[in-house]
């Protein structure tokens, strides 16, 4: 196993150990901080002390919601362009960088369908289905709509691309797609979120593909 991969596999060992906590069925949400005050009692009646303040933590937002079930399908499609390289790129560096993408994304989308099945309601979406919605219908038919997402026919050319054009459109397609998501990660970031797995989750989205983005222009120019 090559350096890298064992690297990717740390940062979404790091990622999954991290952000699952609290994720679970068996887990409950974080209480919420609490203070103790005094409280006067009645005429001839010691005080008290009470503990106020909220006994559990806050429901995520409509918007971190939003934020997790777009954010599945899309990253289900950078898997889907990501499994293409192994076999279709001829830059070992795109293919290092594309298994990357697919151990850590992978990593992320597991976190999200965890947490998106303990909300009242939640539909986790999407076909990860142990290893990213491998062999699921593409995200991008029903997804276009989403920031950053390639087209069918942009699939279409990824999927037909071999060698030098691979990597190039490979490179390209995933700048774009990284760019939508952090367009995704600023917009709940910009809110005011309540869930604490979920502002992690894109504030990793933001560090880690904005490094990634730097990375693959780089490739582009050599």
């Amino acid at each position: 196993m090559s350096g890298q991969r064992w690297a990717g596999l740390g940062i979404a060992f790091a990622l999954v150990s991290g952000l699952l906590v609290g994720c679970s069925g068996e887990e409950e949400p974080a209480a919420a901080p609490k203070a103790t005050v005094i409280a006067p009692g009645r005429p001839g009646e010691p005080n008290k002390t009470i503990t106020a303040g909220p006994t559990s933590a806050k429901p995520p937002t409509a918007a971190e919601i939003t934020f997790v079930q777009m954010m599945i399908p899309h990253h289900q499609q950078a898997l889907e362009m990501s499994v293409l390289a192994p076999k279709q790129a001829s830059d070992a560096k795109v293919k290092s960088l594309a298994e990357r993408i697919d151990v850590s994304q992978g990593a992320e989308i597991s976190v999200m369908q965890s947490w998106l099945r303990r909300q009242p309601g939640g539909r986790p979406g999407g076909g990860h289905g142990g290893h990213g919605g491998h062999g699921a219908p593409s995200a991008a038919a029903s997804h276009a709509g989403m920031p950053g997402m390639a087209t069918p026919e942009e699939m279409a050319r990824l999927q037909a691309a071999q060698g030098e054009e691979f990597d190039r459109l490979y490179l390209t397609l995933m700048i774009k797609h990284h760019e939508g998501a952090l367009t995704m990660a600023n917009d709940v970031l910009s809110k005011d979120g309540t869930d604490v797995t979920v502002q992690e989750l894109a504030k990793d989205v933001l560090t880690t593909q904005r490094a990634e983005i730097v990375r693959m222009r780089d490739l582009l120019r050599e």
